[in-house]
This record gives C-alpha cells, structure tokens and sequence, in this order.
C-alpha cells in the first residue's frame, strides 16, 4: 500500500508540473483576479452530511477547513460582510433527489435525515446571515445567490466549503461567469479525496478563481474600509 500511494503522489506531482509547464511556456492561465472592494463569504454544505463521517458522504477530513473557515468568520461578521450558507434540503418523500444515490447506503452509517442537511455548529449561521437550499453542486444555479450579491453591492465572493473538487468548483467557476470576483480561501475548503483537492486547487487557480490562504484573507478583510 504505501508503494501504491508513493506512486500515485509522484503521478500527481508530475501532473501538476505539466500543467504548469504548459500554461507558464505558452504564458496564459496566470492572472490574477485580485480582491475587490466589497466581499461576501460564502459557506458552501459544511452540513453534518459532509462534515460528520457518521454519514456515508462525511469526513474528517474537514475539520481543519470547518476550523478556519470559523476564524474566517469571526473577523468577516467584525466588518458585517454579508454571509451566505448553502446546504441541500431534505425531501424525504420526494420522488425529486438532490444527490444520485440519496439511500440505499451501507448500512454501518447513519441514515440521511434532517440533521445530514444541517449546518454543523462549528460554523453555524446567525440572524442575519442567509442561508440558500441548493438542488446542484454550484451555489448560484437555481438560486438568487448572484442577485443577493448584487443587492448587497458585492464585487468579490471569498469561498469555502466542500466538496473542493465538486461544489466549490463548480460555484468558483459560476462567479466568474456572473463578473464576480472569485476567492477560494484555500485552507477553508477540503474533500474527501486529498488527491482531488491538491489537483483541483491547482488547476482552478488557473483560469477561474484565485486560491488564497487564510492569513491572506483575514488581512484583506482587517484592512477593509
């Protein structure tokens, strides 16, 4: 086994090197966009379906990003930036399922109920903060996120969550398509596979957001107007 995970680590790091190769010889995908003016924050499914492992979608491989994303919290709501939280809603009766395989999971974990799609305490909303029910992987398709952020005067959407490989890129990737600035916080994310978010990151920064670490953003939120 560990001859197995050195060899797909030194696949990976040779990917990686491609593709940097590639896009710094042909001298595109390195912009940045920068931070703009007026954030928002986004925290995308940090639910107790992803976020305990009790569940057959949940890791701990998120504790550290639920963490952060609580020190990312603390100083944006010092500033009152708006913040909005997604989860996925719970329909048991609905022949209408948000995921592909909403039941039928091994039976050692918790089945999905109403707690799968609540926001895990560590991070958990307050009064005024909004909270979106998505049916898809982006937090803006099907939902008013982009028109909230208008109303809000917001120009950047500084992003964590889960999972780095699905949600977050494809919300990354949906910011940029609406002209928002999109910020993925990078020690405020994370997913079930290490592989997939290192490669994910890596690749994304490229062409549809910037990837940020914590300190990054706490010193642009600190030194906001």
């Amino acid at each position: 086994m560990e001859n197995t995970n050195e060899a797909a680590a030194a696949a990976l790091a040779d990917a990686l090197k491609s593709i940097g190769d590639y896009y710094s010889q042909r001298g595109v995908f390195q912009d940045r966009f920068g931070f703009g003016d007026r954030p928002a924050v986004v925290v995308v499914d940090f639910a107790y379906g992803w976020t305990d492992e009790a569940y057959a979608g949940g890791t701990n491989r998120l504790d550290e990003p639920v963490a952060r994303t609580a020190e990312l919290l603390e100083a944006a709501r010092a500033k009152s930036l708006p913040i909005v939280y997604t989860t996925s809603p719970y329909r048991p009766e609905s022949p209408d399922q948000p995921f592909k395989s909403a039941a039928d999971y091994s039976p050692q974990y918790r089945d999905w109920d109403e707690r799968a799609c609540q926001i895990d305490e560590r991070v958990a909303p307050l009064a005024g903060d909004l909270v979106i029910k998505k049916e898809n992987a982006s937090a803006f398709f099907g939902t008013h996120l982009a028109s909230f952020l208008v109303e809000s005067r917001c120009d950047t959407l500084l992003i964590t969550g889960c999972s780095t490989s699905a949600c977050i890129r494809a919300t990354a990737t949906d910011c940029k398509s609406y002209r928002f600035r999109p910020i993925i916080v990078g020690d405020c994310v994370g997913d079930r596979s290490a592989a997939a978010h290192v490669f994910t990151l890596y690749d994304i920064q490229a062409r549809f957001a910037d990837v940020v670490s914590l300190s990054e953003s706490l010193d642009y939120v600190a030194n906001l107007a």
